[in-house]
């Protein structure tokens, strides 16, 4: 979560912006966060990534969207008048990169106070930005300052991990913030002063009093440290966090400034120094209560030991109170966060017409304190977790097996899950074991489904674990394949006696005793997923993307051949365009699925000696198997693909022989992936997004269970 927008002037309406997963409004009739976004397909998937959110304060109804998740790609503003319900876009020139470095800073698009049409956008390395019809069109702020904000490598290295995706592009953090001097003129006319921060150690302040025709460098600034967020209060006076990086994942120094414009005085009120105790970290938030001027609140950013803290204080800087030093924390919403201290507190907002609410983001959530002016009588604050609707995570492999739970999953970040009821959260946590910061790959044994094998990022050394009671625990193998790179993806055969692991930049591997022992498989091109068949313990199936071929092995995955059926990638079989997945059907030995994204879906029945297009199906993502129709033999099938140039997601209860669509142009959700049928329920389906979580549903009717 990297922002959270609170209106000024309506009771209880707030937005949050998410790096992937979209944005959202809290509904406080339901006290449930209502996802904005859903309705972008897999075109405009970058479009879930948001750079900033700017309301009106005159018009309650009005919201602005700065959408585009990684500055190589699209960006557009979205603009609404009926609180998120319906948007209009407009595509812009100017890049955005809500995944990127800085992505906590903000906020970069505002909307004049004075007159509600004139909007500025600050960009991370095309320049400021205006707009004079809210919203529709922009043009450039010539007379900006032009400055160079692009990073170090070495800086990117350091930040470049995201859920699972390496991304080395060169990035530019660019302006940060953009304020209006609300006071420096009345409604109806354009505001004149405005403020401006760019994320760099250098002169990084800018001012303009005449609407934005000129700017000057404001006088006495601070220098050597990053703005990144900026408060005004209701007296005049500006309060500025700063960082020595931008963020997210490394701020090794930072600053609170208390700026004055009337005199261009500036006081450090910084209430605790970098570094303390030999841990480094930064400044990433601040907020003023609305009520009272001299009330404020700053978090630290990066502070990884023991965790970031927030700062209250009531005499504008002078004094300072730790709020999370003897907090009351409350994770029976969602369990898993017991484990969790508060980290990247990126935002930090208080409720403008209750002083008393206060609510900070998170690297995995949007924490909530209902007293916080308890701590002004010594008294400890309490701590919910407000996140009621709001997904955003980003899952990287699903399983639904024969019994036990109908859902496992692994995800970036949070490792993952055994979802044994989906309506909450699940009760016991994360994964009991060997963690990982992300799971990349489960399977189950297809006639012993309660041996689980899975594989993620190293956990003190740990790659790969199995579990033996469906998900409820997992023991380490004992050893991992030579010279693997990475996590990689997994699978295990029908008997639950062998597993074959692909680690990420090697080739397959199988042991049958546990990973103790690792045998190269035979006849593998390096970085193939291998398939084990659900009935033959013995037989594994892989698909050569790189030579277009489909591999089989009968000797369980010592030996893999080419079959008849391989294809030249010529053909356009298996283009570079999409890595085809390949899919074992449920209890029928050979039977084998394969979903090209730009060719289309492709059945076997003899083990992948031959196969047969489906002529409907244009595109195939992904595909799921589930529990058959009433009256049919064959499996549902769930596709995520292009059906008569339609790209959406479908069900066939018949092999693939007719299609009917079942989500809506409403619920596209981004990109989805890793479809996933529910064997027991018929007409369930499981689906990955890009950062909105996991989407389950239902066919229409009473659910079979």
């Amino acid at each position: 979560m990297t922002g959270i927008i609170m209106h000024p002037r309506q009771k209880d309406l707030f937005y949050a912006r998410t790096d992937v997963g979209g944005a959202y409004r809290w509904d406080s009739a339901t006290s449930k966060w209502i996802p904005l976004l859903d309705w972008l397909g897999a075109d405009d998937n970058n479009l879930m990534g948001i750079e900033s959110i700017a309301l009106d304060p005159t018009d309650a109804r009005v919201v602005y969207i700065a959408a585009g998740t990684y500055s190589r790609t699209n960006a557009a503003i979205l603009r609404s008048d009926d609180h998120g319900k319906t948007f209009e876009r407009t595509e812009v020139p100017f890049r955005m990169g809500g995944n990127e470095l800085g992505r906590f800073n903000g906020e970069r698009l505002a909307v004049d106070p004075n007159d509600g049409q004139i909007l500025f956008f600050g960009s991370r390395r095309d320049g400021l930005w205006k707009s004079a019809d809210r919203g529709a069109s922009w043009e450039n702020v010539n007379s900006f300052p032009a400055i160079d904000t692009t990073e170090p490598l070495s800086l990117m290295r350091s930040n470049a991990w995201s859920r699972g995706r390496f991304d080395f592009t060169p990035q530019s953090v660019g302006i940060v913030f953009v304020q209006f001097d609300a006071k420096s003129d009345s409604p109806g006319k354009p505001t004149p002063t405005i403020y401006v921060g760019v994320s760099t150690v250098q002169t990084n302040f800018y001012c303009s009093h005449d609407g934005g025709a000129t700017w000057q460098a404001v006088a006495n600034q601070p220098i050597g440290l990053r703005p990144n967020h900026l408060a005004a209060a209701t007296d005049g006076i500006f309060y500025l966090t700063y960082g020595k990086e931008p963020g997210p994942n490394a701020m090794t120094d930072g600053a609170v400034w208390k700026f004055n414009p009337t005199n261009n005085s500036w006081t450090d009120i910084t209430p605790l120094k970098s570094p303390d105790g030999g841990q480094v970290f930064g400044y990433g938030a601040v907020a003023v209560d609305a009520q009272d001027a001299a009330t404020i609140t700053v978090a630290t950013f990066a502070r990884w030991k023991p965790h970031d803290e927030i700062f209250r204080s009531t005499d504008g800087g002078v004094h300072w109170t730790q709020l999370l030093q003897n907090a009351k924390w409350d994770f029976s919403t969602a369990p898993y966060t017991a484990t969790h201290t508060p980290h990247w507190v990126g935002d930090i907002e208080i409720n403008p017409l209750n002083r008393d609410q206060l609510l900070f983001t998170t690297g995995y959530g949007i924490w909530c304190c209902t007293n916080v002016t308890a701590a002004d009588h010594g008294l400890p604050t309490h701590w919910c977790f407000f996140d009621n609707g709001l997904e955003e995570t980003v899952p990287l492999a699903l399983i639904s097996p024969s019994e036990g739970a109908h859902l496992l999953s692994g995800l970036g970040d949070l490792d993952g899950f055994r979802h044994d009821d989906l309506d909450v959260s699940p009760l016991e946590g994360t994964f009991s074991g060997p963690r990982f910061s992300n799971t990349e790959d489960l399977a189950f044994a297809g006639q012993h489904p309660e041996i689980m094998v899975r594989v993620g990022s190293a956990d003190k050394g740990v790659r790969a674990v199995i579990s033996s009671d469906g998900g409820k625990k997992w023991t380490a193998l004992a050893g991992e394949p030579p010279n693997s790179g990475g996590s990689g993806t997994v699978t295990i055969s029908a008997d639950g006696k062998s597993i074959v692991w692909t680690p990420r930049r090697s080739t397959a591997y199988v042991t049958t005793d546990l990973g103790a022992n690792w045998t190269e498989c035979m006849g593998l091109s390096t970085g193939v997923r291998v398939v084990a068949d659900t009935v033959n313990p013995t037989r594994f199936y892989a698909c050569d993307f790189r030579t277009g071929k489909l591999m089989a092995s009968k000797d369980g995955a010592a030996h893999f051949v080419a079959t008849e059926a391989s294809f030249q990638p010529a053909t356009g079989i298996f283009p570079g365009r999409g890595v085809p997945m390949l899919y074992a059907t449920p209890g029928a030995e050979g039977d084998l699925w394969l979903a090209v994204r730009n060719e289309g879906l492709l059945h076997s029945t003899n083990g992948g000696r031959t196969f047969v297009r489906l002529p409907a199906v244009q595109e195939a993502d992904s595909l799921g198997l589930g529990k058959a129709a009433p009256g049919k033999d064959s499996p549902a099938l769930f596709l995520a693909g292009t059906i008569e140039g339609l790209h959406a997601v479908y069900r066939s209860d018949d092999d693939g022989g007719a299609w009917v669509r079942i989500n809506d142009d409403q619920h596209q959700f981004g990109s989805v992936s890793r479809v996933t049928g529910d064997p027991r329920i018929y007409g369930r389906v499981y689906f990955a997004t890009g950062g909105r979580g996991i989407i389950y549903g239902d066919a229409a009717g009473k659910v079979e269970k």
